[in-house]
């Protein structure tokens, strides 16, 4: 961000204040197509550029006829550069500032909108102090039923990680400038930002590519132009056969997900390795699947002869029988998709391969990086390069904003919900990638679209309602997407 404004600046000739202006626009803008009933607002600025940008909005608003109050947090007399022309426009425009407050409140108007102007993008360390109390005020506005919007970013987020420091804003509404930051689509970001909006500021396009992105953000918009369109003589042949392996006793329903997720995303053939007491209640639930009985790695051998790709770890346990099939499934040279147990199972065991796809929970991607929970959701995008680094492949770490990594290339995708919080949506995930490799995309291509086939399932699933939905809920609405 930091190159992209110089650029802008240094090298367009767009003058510093010209960016903060268009950008208190935007948000001005937002603010009112999203209360437009609204005529209070609040501003709570800070000293640096994104205080600035405040200014602008507090200008802008009571030029509009809006009353306004503004709030300075931090010592006036630091205030340089452009965020110290737009102060004194402000004041030229007739907005007086008052300082911090000596209580720990804000006085909060009904119908007011308060807008969070604070910290920027440059934050390093935990907030504290003033700084720190003046969140917990801003926050305790919302709690009282006023929105809050955020320019750039809430403050208090790291930019890069998603996570908070010290502190931070849960804003209803976040309109960021010039670019995206990946912080803002993974960890606590999409809790902290609430609707995030993107303004460019008018910046043109060639600026953009002298500056190599940090991420791609991942979405969803016509899944089915990824696939190759079916001939009208092709045979169930054309489109791979998938076998998952797992469902050790009392485990059947994770390897049944997985199995169903394949078929329905279009795999030609799908056949699940499995314990002897769930393989006909499997085949009598679900008769597609051809599910088999498997109690040792001798019955395993003539299925991974006839696959094109093995999704492993739904269900599979981490006992004898889960790690025998493990053996036997990486002795093979097939593209696989590992997940679940045999993801912990990999932990005690690493191992590293170019033509697999791992796809963990925080919970075991703290196991594979023999470290803590709460270290990867620290910071998630560099866990899950540091994940591909040492196993190889293509990484997925799930969670809120899930990340994919291809090598040198990072994803995020930021659909999804919290009703996707809930058992079996993982093996979900796990069959439609494992389908997508078998109809022939690359590793790197069926996990970005499977990631995101996945969150947009569930954001449709979701219109009935985020609680109760189940992982088998999202099968019509992949189906659909992929014609």
């Amino acid at each position: 961000m930091r190159e992209l404004d110089r650029i802008a600046i240094d090298e367009q000739g767009i003058p510093g204040i010209e960016l903060m202006e268009r950008a208190g626009q935007a948000a001005f803008d937002a603010l009112r197509q999203r209360w437009p009933r609204v005529r209070d607002v609040a501003v709570v600025c800070g000293t640096g550029n994104n205080g600035g940008d405040g200014f602008v909005v507090a200008r802008l608003a009571r030029l509009a006829g809006f009353d306004v109050t503004v709030w300075q947090v931090g010592d006036a007399v630091r205030i340089r550069g452009d965020a110290l022309t737009a102060r004194q426009n402000m004041l030229a425009a007739g907005v007086s500032v008052l300082p911090l407050p000596e209580n720990d409140t804000f006085t909060a108007r009904d119908e007011s909108v308060w807008v969070d102007a604070l910290l920027g993008t440059g934050l390093t360390g935990d907030v504290t102090g003033p700084w720190a109390q003046t969140i917990d005020r801003l926050n305790s506005v919302r709690a009282l039923g006023c929105p809050v919007l955020a320019l750039d970013i809430p403050s208090g987020l790291h930019a890069d990680t998603g996570a908070v420091m010290g502190n931070a804003v849960r804003a209803d509404l976040c309109v960021t400038f010039i670019g995206l930051k990946q912080g803002q689509l993974t960890g606590q970001g999409p809790d902290c930002c609430g609707q995030l909006l993107f303004d460019d500021l008018a910046v043109p396009a060639d600026v953009f590519e002298q500056v190599p992105p940090a991420a791609t953000r991942l979405t969803c918009t016509n899944p089915a132009s990824a696939l190759t369109p079916r001939r009208a003589t092709a045979h169930k042949g054309d489109f791979g056969h998938v076998l998952i392996v797992g469902g050790d006793s009392g485990m059947m329903g994770a390897a049944r997900l997985a199995g169903e997720a394949a078929a329905r995303v279009g795999a030609g053939w799908v056949s699940l390795a499995t314990r002897s007491e769930h393989a006909v209640a499997i085949a009598t639930a679900r008769p597609e699947l051809m599910a088999h009985s498997v109690e040792n790695t001798a019955n395993l051998a003539p299925l991974l002869a006839r696959a094109t790709v093995v999704a492993i770890g739904p269900g599979l346990g981490q006992h004898d029988w889960g790690q025998a099939l493990l053996a036997a499934v990486l002795d093979t040279r097939l593209p696989l998709v590992v997940d679940a147990d045999a993801l912990n199972l990999l932990a005690a065991e690493p191992a590293r391969r170019d033509n697999w796809v791992l796809t963990p929970h925080p919970g075991e991607a703290a196991r594979l990086l023999a470290c803590t929970t709460i270290e990867i959701e620290a910071d998630r995008v560099t866990a899950a390069r540091d994940i591909q680094r040492r196993y190889g492949g293509v990484v997925v770490l799930k969670g809120a904003g899930s990340i994919v990594v291809d090598g040198e290339e990072t994803g995020i995708c930021d659909d999804g919900n919290p009703g996707m919080a809930s058992g079996g949506m993982g093996d979900v995930l796990t069959g439609v990638i494992a389908s997508l490799l078998a109809q022939g995309l690359s590793a790197g291509r069926a996990t970005r679209l499977g990631v995101c086939l996945h969150a947009a399932a569930g954001d449709r699933a979701a219109r009935a309602g985020q609680r109760g939905l189940l992982a088998s809920d999202l099968f019509p609405f992949l189906r659909g997407m992929v014609g």
